[in-house]
Parts: C-alpha cells; sequence; structure tokens
C-alpha cells in the first residue's frame, strides 16, 4: 500500500465574512491511498487560525501520515492525535479504498434512493444589503432553517435584519439559527441574547469565545435562548475531558464539524456523550470541497438526526469538483445519475 498527498486552493465565488475577517481562498489537502488495485481519497480540510492543527509542521505530518500508511486507520487515528483534520482524511480514504466507489462511503437511502438531508442556509456576513439580498435568495431556493452569521456588523442592524424576517415569517414557517462565533464579551452576552430572544430564534452558537468553561456555564443556566457549543469542542481530544466540559458548561446543543474534531470517531465519541448528558446535537461541514461534504453527508444520514444540518451546498467556489449533490428545496441530495469529475487528483 502507498499514499501520497495534494495541496488544493479553492477558490471562492465571492468574499465570504465571518467574525474573524474576509475569506477569498480556502486551503485544503487530499491524501490518495492505494492498494495496487483501487484508490481511496480522503480530505483533510484544515481552517487557518481555527482548527487545532494548524501548525507549521502540517505538511510534514501529511508526510509522515503517507509515509506510515501501512499502519492502517485504527493506529494512524491514534497516532495523529492532535491533527483532526488529518484523522478525517485518513478514515476517509480508507472507507474510500474499501468501498465499490471511491465516493460511495456509506450506502444508504441518501445515496440508494435520493432520500434527502435537511439543511439550513447559510446567510455570510456582510454589509445590509449583501445579507438581506442572501435572506431572500435562500427564502425563494425553498429553505425553511435559516442560519445567519452576526457579530462582524453593527448588532442593531443585525437585529432588523431579523427583525424583516420575523415580520414576514413566524417560527412555524422559518427556523432561525444566528452564530456568534465568540463575538460577544461575557459580559455584554446575557443582554444581547435577550434581544435576540424576542425574534424566536431556535439557537444561537458560540456566543462567547471558547475556553471560558465557568462563564459559558453561568450563561447556559441563565440564557432566554438555546445555545449551540461548536468551537469550543475544538482541540479537546481526550473522551474524559470532553466529558467533564459538557457536564461543566451544560449546553442545549453541541455542533459537530468532523474536519475539526477527529472525523467519523472523534464525532460519535460526542455524539454518545451528549446523548448520555440529554444534550442536542447537530452535524455541520467547515467549508470542504464536495469531496469532504459529501463524506460528511452520507456519514450524517447513517445518524439518523432529524433536525437541520449545517452541511453546506458546494456552491461556495469557482474551482469545487463536480458531484452527485444536489440542493432542492432546502434539501440536500445525492443524484447518482451526475458524475464526479476529480481529474486533478489522477
Amino acid at each position: 500500500m502507498n499514499a501520497k498527498y495534494y495541496k488544493y486552493i479553492l477558490q471562492f465565488k465571492r468574499p465570504s465574512g465571518t467574525s474573524r475577517g474576509i475569506l477569498k481562498t480556502k486551503e485544503t489537502w487530499f491524501i490518495v491511498i492505494s492498494d495496487g488495485l483501487n484508490q481511496g481519497i480522503g480530505e483533510c480540510g484544515i481552517l487557518r487560525t481555527l482548527s487545532v492543527d494548524d501548525r507549521p509542521d502540517y505538511e510534514e505530518k501529511l508526510k509522515w501520515t503517507c509515509n506510515n500508511i501501512q499502519l492502517g486507520v485504527d493506529q494512524l487515528w491514534k497516532e495523529l492525535i492532535e491533527y483532526p483534520s488529518i484523522q478525517f482524511g485518513v478514515e476517509m480514504a480508507f472507507k474510500s479504498l474499501e468501498s465499490p466507489s471511491p465516493f460511495l462511503l456509506f450506502p444508504s437511502d441518501f445515496t440508494i434512493k435520493s432520500d434527502p438531508i435537511a439543511i439550513n442556509g447559510l446567510i455570510w456576513m456582510g454589509e445590509k444589503e449583501y445579507m438581506n439580498k442572501q435572506i431572500i435568495d435562500k427564502l425563494d431556493q425553498g429553505f425553511d432553517c435559516i442560519k445567519m452569521k452576526i457579530g462582524a456588523i453593527d448588532f442593531d442592524t443585525e437585529l432588523a435584519l431579523l427583525s424583516h424576517i420575523r415580520e414576514q415569517f413566524s417560527s412555524d414557517v422559518i427556523e432561525l439559527r444566528v452564530d456568534a462565533n465568540g463575538a460577544f464579551t461575557p459580559e455584554e452576552a446575557l443582554g444581547k441574547l435577550k434581544n435576540l430572544s424576542t425574534y424566536d430564534l431556535h439557537s444561537i452558537e458560540q456566543p462567547i469565545r471558547q475556553g471560558q468553561h465557568l462563564h459559558m456555564a453561568e450563561l447556559c443556566k441563565v440564557t432566554p435562548l438555546p445555545i449551540a457549543l461548536d468551537e469550543e469542542l475544538i482541540g479537546v481530544f481526550d473522551v474524559t475531558e470532553k466529558k467533564k466540559m459538557l457536564q461543566t458548561i451544560q449546553p442545549q446543543y453541541i455542533i459537530l464539524k468532523p474536519s475539526l474534531i477527529g472525523g467519523f470517531k472523534g464525532t460519535k465519541e460526542w455524539i454518545e456523550i451528549a446523548k448520555a448528558l440529554g444534550i442536542g446535537w447537530w452535524i455541520t461541514s467547515a467549508l470542504e470541497s464536495n469531496i469532504g461534504l459529501n463524506a460528511i453527508a452520507q456519514f450524517t444520514h447513517t445518524l439518523h438526526n432529524e433536525m437541520p444540518q449545517g452541511l453546506g451546498t458546494g456552491g461556495l467556489y469557482t474551482n469545487n469538483f463536480d458531484s452527485p449533490l444536489v440542493v432542492t428545496q432546502g434539501k440536500l441530495t445525492y443524484n447518482p445519475e451526475r458524475t464526479w469529475v476529480v481529474d486533478y487528483l489522477n
């Protein structure tokens, strides 16, 4: 068995805003393994400044992984514990290698019968007019769950946008989620949550910056709006530490990004702990290409979570890979009649 890796730069169609700045490109890496007869492809979806494995030795670790691919997926997962995006890429590549088709990782009604996955429509940060246009577009596309990133523009303007949606659509028609990406201070967070709660929101992701466990725990006790932990999960490797953190904070939800928390195995660990503590969860992609998105979507369908998931639509980039993934009426489907085009990775 042998392996090699490739770097690939995804180009955004339009610069996309987050509370951490504007994204124009997104760097990703692919691991391709071969047993001489078949090939497996995995994506290592790193997010600079957010992924815990955003380290100077990242490419060196990819090279080490390829040179030691004969260790197998289970041993490599343990060896790569501090590199969750590479863990995910390795898991995906081995799953791909073992599958009848390199992109059919988890056969299910999703891949066989085009059974859809409900997803939220993502509204990126930007000027008021741009955000309003996105909202209109998502509603026109049939989404009944919308997630709006907040924290980068004036808070009153963001409230006005939420008010505009609620004037037209009740919570029975449109579910609204917001994602603060840790933009609020602990001192101002409760006041802002009270303001946001008047718009009958489903939840808010990561209202304060991660790592402030006691502040977050206090906020979760008194919040008028369900809180979902997102960045808080990044960099917590040990199962005992995962359980301790969730027991301490007691959030209403956790959000699971396989590329950032150790792939399929890491995600299942968090789900098992959350279920035991009565904490809800859903899965979110993290700006992967269609290769990574496909793996996450297929995996997600096997978990039978009926909530709208935070999966991408594959439409952000000018140079994404053609795939069977299709978004119809606010749902992600897999059309087996559409073919993959991945010329770059031959």
